[in-house]
Parts: structure tokens; C-alpha cells; sequence
């Protein structure tokens, strides 16, 4: 049963290798998407026979953990599909790229970083694969190898290791006050000297401050709108569908199965991060809403969006709780397609610009339809899926957090006009208007299918809702554990 738990872990390893290999055409494409289908497959099965945890490596005073439990298993699903589908996408689109096994290895060695950090039993194994996953996904962003993109990188490295110093530093003040640095739901955390409160609360406050910058959270947020629009769009996709889940993964670990939520009920570092999410929600829409260039309009909504998750999380509530893992779920299934979207258009006529598409619909019906459907869930119009996690997000945060929640729920309803506001009008222009375009546009199967699978599925999602409230609710009681 234990090569359930190292197969998620193996195949995207020995994939990057081969990568290396002169191997061009399609057997390269072939082993890449086979590699990806088999990680997909041992995670499904893991899933259903409840893959168990490896023997611990001691590393000094510290040991490497792989023990998957329901979190674990949850967030390496939704990597692992969502590598799948936008790689396979990327076989079309990087078709003309020399540089596409190149891609293709950093691309396996970012999904294998995750597959890690999903599995991770202890906070010292998540630090080691967080940081990882920063150094193998690098190269996607300067994929063009071009100084724009390079800058980009830069950037991008910049930023994740200023959060990864706050985790480090608040991961070695924290030992001190749990038992062990293992994940338990509910925490580990140990009853507390006199006075010591303040000096524990300022460690948890820079571990979810650190892992917030991969989530996108403000002031540490502005890697996205410069890396997203220089990446490969299935690079895009990936960055913002699944690598900012991995900061909002590191936020879960720390405050449900490290401190345990009631340490910050009530706290100053609740209140901070509350209305952290809250500012990165509305401003993430208004920059989303005011920016022309397709790609960075997406980034900038991935800002918005991923906070929406915080903002649950932050509310210390069930309902909050289970609204942030049905968001986390429902965003990188639609952002995905989103960037999907943008990357077919790319490929197929060389535009960026929204005001660039305007009667391209006409063209690209089935690529359109796609993006319709996947902006009405973004927006969270029922019966799309999006709208059952933001009706959870604004109940939870009125249910505990009074007036700040009431606020909470009127950003939220104001981010999802704004967020109409700069979706709606490209499916409009693209069907209403004319323009000169020529026949032929619509991608091929390789590109429609992911994009398709993706919107449609969040329309069934949200009409059959029993499935995943159950699934989310369940997964939110194990990790409260006894807490709140």
C-alpha cells in the first residue's frame, strides 16, 4: 500500500528526468502525458484505499514526513488534475516550442514539489518541498528567456523568498511552543507560560503572513500580475490555479493543525489577517477591472480570488471554513480555464489586448462558450459553483465576526460586480460585435477538451452541490478536531 503514497511522488520525478533525454515529437508528448495520467490515477486510488504514511527520515533533529491524511489528499487531487488538464493542453500550444522539453521538466518538477507539500506530515517536510516548489517553478516563468520575463522571475524569486525567511522565522519560534512540529488536527500546541502569549502570537503571525505571499495576499502580492503575463499560459495556469493554493495550504497547516484556531480567536492577528483578505479582495478587482491586458487582468483577479479562501479561513468558523475549501476547489478549476482561455486565444491570433477581441467569438464559438460559462462562476451567478462557496464565505464571517463581517460580505458582493464587470464584457463584445476575422480560429481537441471539461464542471458542480458540500464538510469537521 506504501507505493500509493510514493508513486504521486516518483512518476513526476523520473518524468523531469526523462525530459533530459533527447526525445523528441511524440514520445515525448506520450511519455509527459502518460506520466501525468499516471500520477492522476495513484492519487485517485490513494484516495479511495487511503494511501498510508512512509517511515519518517530522521535529518538531524528534525525528520522528513510523508503521512497523507484528508487535507493532504484534497489538495493533491485538485494539483494533480489540474496539472493534467492544462498539460495536456500545453502539448498544442507548445507545439512550435524548441524549448518545450525544457518546459516540460520544470513543469513535472513544479507538479512533483506539490505532490510533496500535499503529502507533507510535518511542517519541517512542508518548508522543505514549499521551497522547492519555488526554485522548480522559476524557470516557467522565464520561459521565454527574455529580459522582460527574466526581470518577471526575478521578481517572482524575490518575493517568495522574503515569505519563505517570515515562515522560517516564525516555524523555529513556533517549536518552541507545540509538542511537535507534526500535523495534528486540532494543533499540538502546549499549554502556554505567563506572558508568552505575545511572543507566540507574533510567530504565527509571520508564518501566515509568509505562506500569504504565495497566496497573493496584500502587501506581498505583487508577483502575480508581473509573472502571469510573461509565463507560458499553461505555466499561468498552474501559478495561479494551484502554486497560490500552496500558501493557502501552508495558512490551513499552521492554523488547524499546528496552533489550533482558538489561539487566534478574538486576537489581534485574526483582525490583521480578516482585513488583509478583505483589501486584497477589493483591490485585486479594481486593478482586475481597470487593466487592458488579458493575461494580467486574470492575474490580477487570482489576487482577488484567492483571498476570498483567506477571508473564510481567517473567519475561525465551520462555515467559513468549509466555504474557503469549496472556493480553493471552484477557483482552480475555473482560473485554470480562464488562463486556458487566454492561452488559446493567444496561439491562435497573437492578441493580448481585451479591446483586441472584440467579434472573435464568431470565430472561436466553442473556445467562447468556455470562457461564458467559466465567468459566470467566477462571478458567482447560481446555478454555477462559484456561488455556493461565496454564499458560505459571507455567512461565516457574519457568523463570528460581527460588524468586520458585514463589511466582509459587502466586499465580497462588490468584488463579484467588479468581477462581472471585467468578465462579462469580453464574451459580449466577442459575440455581438463584428470584425474582420478569418475562418478557421477554433483550436484543436487538444486545447477545447481541457477547456470544456473545466467549464462544464463547474456548472454540474453547481447544480449537483450534495457531492462536494458533503465532501468539504466532512474534510472541515477532521480538521477542526475538537477546535472552536
Amino acid at each position: 500500500m506504501m507505493i500509493l503514497t510514493l508513486l504521486p511522488l516518483l512518476l513526476p520525478l523520473v518524468g523531469a528526468l526523462l525530459m533530459a533525454l533527447p526525445i523528441k515529437g511524440k514520445g515525448r508528448d506520450a511519455i509527459f502525458l502518460a506520466l501525468l495520467g499516471g500520477n492522476l490515477a495513484a492519487l485517485l486510488l490513494g484516495e479511495v484505499l487511503e494511501s498510508p504514511g512512509l517511515p519518517e527520515l530522521p535529518v538531524g533533529s528534525f525528520a522528513i514526513s510523508l503521512s497523507p491524511d484528508g487535507l493532504g489528499r484534497f489538495f493533491g487531487l485538485l494539483f494533480g488534475l489540474l496539472f493534467f488538464l492544462a498539460g495536456l493542453f500545453s502539448l498544442e500550444y507548445n507545439c512550435h516550442d524548441s524549448h518545450q522539453s525544457r518546459f516540460n521538466g520544470f513543469y513535472l518538477l513544479t507538479l512533483w514539489a506539490l505532490m510533496g507539500l500535499s503529502q507533507a506530515g510535518n511542517l519541517f517536510t512542508f518548508y522543505l518541498f514549499y521551497e522547492a516548489m519555488t526554485i522548480a517553478s522559476m524557470p516557467l516563468v522565464f520561459h521565454a528567456g527574455d529580459n522582460t520575463s527574466m526581470k518577471a522571475a526575478l521578481r517572482y524569486l524575490g518575493y517568495s523568498l522574503f515569505g519563505a525567511a517570515l515562515v522560517l522565522f516564525g516555524f523555529f519560534y513556533l517549536g518552541q511552543f507545540c509538542r511537535s512540529t507534526d500535523f495534528v488536527a486540532g494543533g499540538s500546541l502546549l499549554p502556554l507560560p505567563v506572558g508568552e502569549n505575545g511572543l507566540l502570537l507574533l510567530a504565527v503571525f509571520a508564518l501566515l503572513l509568509g505562506f500569504g505571499c504565495k497566496a497573493g495576499l496584500l502587501p506581498l502580492h505583487h508577483w502575480l500580475p508581473v509573472a502571469h503575463p510573461v509565463a507560458p499560459a499553461p505555466a499561468s495556469a498552474v501559478l495561479s490555479a494551484a502554486i497560490t493554493k500552496a500558501g493557502v495550504l501552508g495558512i490551513l497547516r499552521v492554523l488547524w493543525y499546528l496552533t489550533g484556531p482558538q489561539v487566534l480567536a478574538g486576537s489581534w492577528v485574526q483582525r490583521t489577517m480578516v482585513l488583509l483578505a478583505i483589501a486584497t479582495i477589493f483591490t485585486g478587482s479594481m486593478l482586475a477591472w481597470r487593466e487592458k491586458l488579458l493575461k494580467r487582468r486574470l492575474a490580477w483577479s487570482s489576487v482577488s480570488q484567492v483571498s476570498y479562501a483567506l477571508y473564510g479561513i481567517f473567519t475561525l468558523s465551520l462555515t467559513g471554513l468549509e466555504g474557503a475549501l469549496l472556493q480553493i476547489l471552484f477557483h482552480g478549476l475555473c482560473k485554470t480555464g480562464l488562463f486556458l482561455f487566454a492561452g488559446a486565444v493567444i496561439h491562435r491570433t497573437g492578441k493580448t489586448y481585451v479591446w483586441e477581441l472584440s467579434g472573435l467569438g464568431r470565430k472561436m464559438p466553442l473556445t467562447f462558450l468556455a470562457f461564458a460559462l467559466l465567468s459566470l462562476s467566477l462571478v458567482g451567478i447560481p446555478p454555477f459553483a462559484g456561488f455556493v462557496s461565496k454564499w458560505s464565505l459571507a455567512l461565516g464571517g457574519m457568523e463570528t465576526l460581527g460588524g468586520l463581517g458585514v463589511a466582509g460580505a459587502g466586499v465580497l458582493l462588490l468584488s463579484a460586480l467588479l468581477t462581472a464587470g471585467y468578465l462579462f464584457p469580453i464574451s459580449i463584445h466577442g459575440w455581438t460585435e463584428r470584425a474582420q476575422w478569418e475562418d478557421g480560429l477554433e483550436p484543436g481537441w487538444k486545447m477545447l477538451l481541457p477547456l470544456l471539461l473545466l467549464a462544464f464542471s463547474l456548472l454540474m458542480l453547481g447544480i449537483f452541490t450534495g457531492p462536494g458540500a458533503e465532501l468539504v464538510s466532512g474534510l472541515a469537521r477532521e480538521m477542526m478536531g475538537g477546535g472552536l
